[in-house]
């Protein structure tokens, strides 16, 4: 009788979030981070919603109204720890987490077009933000997830970062750190659907989207397949919603698609 009970559990959709009362979390505050807490905010009202961000916004910016603001560095044991002592305090029960936040290029690095482009620093910064970082997230917030309630944790992956998928090479640090998002997070699934069973964990592919991450790789992306990031955010609150706890681990594309691993 337990067992059914908790495959009955498990099977429940996530697709009422209007009804949620609780908190969601967004890690990140960039392009599609916003777009993502613009939804939320539309999609569950009864949520109180938080987002992570290292810096401050921008005048022009929209504000949602109530959001709670607080700088996170993912690639921090300090900010880790302030992290876990705010879930602990303030954020039970957190009904979702979303973690945007990744690296690709900055002043300081680009994606390798060969071998001799690799260097040491580069690939420890994209495993700290995009590999180690949603995974140390996870590890802060756990014990304000909801033991009797559904619950998501869902983090942006890459199509890069799909074994199976990858035809062209190049971009090792970005290929590799989420490759190894993926497996960590599988994992974390796994674990979680022992011990928190109606948390569901998602790996996302979110297309490629027009935000500052992929401005110099996109010259060559049709328009058609150029996303806004209001477009991006609203593809994945549509697939996020149709997920179960059945679902945990899935790695999937904005259409639904499933991504090889």
């Amino acid at each position: 009788m337990r067992h059914q009970v908790d495959a009955a559990m498990g099977q429940e959709s996530l697709s009422a979030w209007s009804a949620w009362s609780g908190h969601a979390l967004v890690i990140g505050g960039g392009g599609i981070g916003r777009a993502l807490l613009q939804g939320l905010a539309a999609r569950a009202p009864h949520l109180q919603l938080w987002c992570s961000q290292r810096r401050q916004l921008a005048a022009e910016e929209p504000r949602i109204a109530g959001l709670q603001q607080f700088r996170l560095d993912v690639s921090d044991d300090d900010s880790l720890r302030q992290l876990q002592q705010l879930a602990q305090e303030r954020l039970s029960p957190l009904r979702l987490v979303i973690y945007t936040a990744g690296l690709l290029h900055d002043d300081a690095m680009a994606p390798e077009k060969r071998l001799s482009q690799v260097n040491r620093p580069a690939l420890e910064r994209s495993f700290s933000v995009n590999a180690w970082g949603p995974l140390l997230v996870a590890q802060a917030i756990e014990t304000a997830l909801p033991r009797q309630q559904p619950a998501l944790f869902a983090s942006l992956s890459a199509r890069v970062g799909s074994i199976g998928d990858n035809r062209l090479g190049g971009w090792y640090a970005y290929r590799a750190a989420k490759a190894a998002q993926n497996q960590l997070l599988t994992t974390l699934a796994l674990e979680w659907g022992r011990r928190l069973p109606q948390v569901c964990v998602t790996l996302l592919h979110p297309g490629t989207t027009a935000t500052a991450l992929s401005a110099p790789f996109r010259s060559g992306v049709p328009s058609q397949q150029l996303f806004s990031p209001e477009h991006a955010a609203s593809q994945l609150l549509d697939l996020l919603e149709q997920q179960t706890a059945a679902d945990s681990g899935r790695f999937l594309a904005w259409d639904g698609s499933e991504i090889p691993w």
